[in-house]
């Protein structure tokens, strides 16, 4: 029976009622008693009203096995689409959690996979929304390979487009790793979960009694395995977290970050600099102070900030202009780098290099974590990341000493020799290979143990040796370090720097790519 137009728009607007439907009224139920918002709702939430286009929306799954022929929802569990995010466009996918528990069946993964062609093919950010009980079981292989598919693809977008995962639900099993390719994971306190292995399993192989929360929850991500870059109190908070971490970030590797009109002056200087390092050169003081007073104000978002806290990251703006920050914080472990601090630091100086974002080092560190631990952990070859890292990127690079820059960790820290444009130190600075008292016990050890009176001459060669090397003047006679600056003026020196190398351009050798010691 041939259907006039009437009848077909109206039998069109029947089936996209049922898309819109989900998993229907009792598992929208579901889903709100557990605090968490529809697949359809989070993507209002993110998207810049009215501007959300939705692809493949009369999609079904194409298994027969189990009974599932008689259980076919449109859109098979997943939304995608494109749509704006403060006036630019952002390919989605959002996982429906009330049509088969969101889990990822062949048609599912291809409707992803769409997502992600789209992104790349059209230089845009791709955003997960991801909340799925993991892979569909009654389709088997042919979910694993799905999930291959996506992989394929991440990898493949990997330093072409920006790629962000927030987990507002479950994310196990083979689906853990698309979001762990991505470059940043925003988890939900209390209704995000991510594991590989879940606790019913872990208890059957090694007799180990674990919940959801403990083994794989924001908490556990963000402060034990540095999984995840933020921990959010709710939905609201993780998508309004992904909209401003966007608003730092190019739509792709071609184009430069945005810049926006700072209301913040280029000119203004801060006297609370001056006084901001401590007489004591043992005594801890607060980096992040320095950053926010440094940056235009309001603008630091920092990543991963409950995880390696000796060392910190993030995306600020200097003039409105969007830059990436790291820095060492004398405040956690004296602001050392360990294992830990060198692989944080490493991603997120690889992923800034990636997308032209230029870099701003705040250096304070003593050297490298001693240890066993560390030792037998491979800080050699973690701790290499990082070096690796400074040394391969050719955005614009900057370096601020405003305290201890010593042995190994003062070439790590973007210095002048691994290629940075500009380094400056405060008066405060002390560069050397290690701190006075060290030196002076090996240096002047047999002076030290003939004298009179061992501790007072010990005494008396440390402050000789801190008054001679424990400075920044040795480092600025020899063209290491560019300037000595007045710490009030680091922000409209850092401003200029980067106005002089806005047009830096640097000619690789030709290679497929290098081999950082993963």
């Amino acid at each position: 029976m041939t259907l006039t137009t009437s009848q077909a728009i109206a039998r069109l607007q029947t089936e996209r009622n049922k898309a819109f439907e989900g998993g229907g009224k009792n598992r929208i139920e579901a889903q709100h008693k557990k605090g968490k918002m529809t697949a359809r709702e989070r993507i209002a939430e993110f998207v810049d009203a009215g501007t959300f286009v939705e692809f493949d929306s009369f999609v079904v799954h194409n298994c027969a096995d189990f009974g599932m022929d008689k259980q076919k929802f449109a859109g098979d569990g997943v939304v995608t689409g494109c749509g704006n995010v403060n006036g630019r466009p952002v390919y989605i996918f959002a996982q429906d959690f009330t049509v088969f528990g969101g889990s990822l069946s062949e048609m599912h993964a291809k409707k992803i996979c769409k997502i992600m062609d789209l992104a790349i093919q059209n230089g845009a950010p791709v955003v997960g929304l991801n909340d799925s009980g993991g892979a569909r079981i009654q389709e088997g292989v042919a979910s694993l390979g799905g999930y291959a598919e996506i992989f394929y693809r991440n990898t493949q977008a990997s330093g072409v487009i920006p790629q962000v995962s927030a987990i507002l639900g479950p994310c196990a099993g083979g689906a853990v790793y698309s979001p762990a390719i991505t470059d940043f994971i925003i988890m939900t306190q209390h209704t995000s979960h991510m594991f590989i292995t879940g606790p019913d399993v872990i208890k059957t192989v090694t007799g180990e009694e674990i919940d959801f929360e403990t083994l794989g929850g924001a908490e556990t991500h963000n402060v034990k395995s540095g999984v995840a870059d933020a921990a959010c109190a709710d939905e609201y908070e993780t998508i309004q977290f992904v909209k401003n971490l966007l608003q730092y970030l190019p739509q792709n590797n071609l184009e430069s970050p945005p810049k926006i009109q700072s209301a913040d002056s280029a000119e203004r200087g801060d006297e609370e600099l001056n006084t901001i390092i401590p007489d004591n050169p043992n005594q801890p003081y607060n980096m992040h102070d320095v950053i926010k007073r440094v940056c235009d104000s309001g603008s630091f978002l920092e990543l991963q900030p409950m995880y390696a806290k000796n060392i910190i990251t993030g995306f600020a703006r200097l003039d409105g202009q969007s830059v990436g920050i790291v820095a060492n914080n004398p405040m956690a472990l004296a602001g050392v780098l360990d294992i830990n601090a060198s692989i944080k630091g490493a991603r997120f100086v690889r992923f800034c290099d990636s997308f032209n974002i230029p870099l701003v080092v705040f250096t304070d560190v003593p050297g490298f974590l001693p240890g066993t631990a560390q030792e037998f952990g491979g800080i050699i070859k973690h701790g290499a990341k990082l070096l690796y890292a400074f040394s391969e990127a050719s955005v614009p690079r900057f370096t601020v000493i405003t305290r201890k820059a010593y042995g190994g960790a003062y070439d790590v820290m973007n210095s002048k020799h691994i290629g940075a444009d500009l380094n400056i130190a405060w008066p405060s600075a002390e560069i050397a290979v290690m701190g006075p008292e060290g030196a002076c016990n090996i240096i002047f050890k047999n002076e030290i143990a003939q004298s009179a009176n061992p501790e007072a001459k010990r005494k008396e060669l440390i402050e000789t040796y801190r008054d001679t090397f424990a400075n920044p003047y040795v480092a600025a006679s020899k063209g290491f370090i560019d300037d000595i600056i007045e710490p009030k003026s680091t922000r409209k020196t850092l401003i200029n720097a980067l106005r002089m190398n806005a047009n830096k351009r640097k000619n690789l050798p030709r290679r497929k790519h290098g081999n950082i010691p993963l």
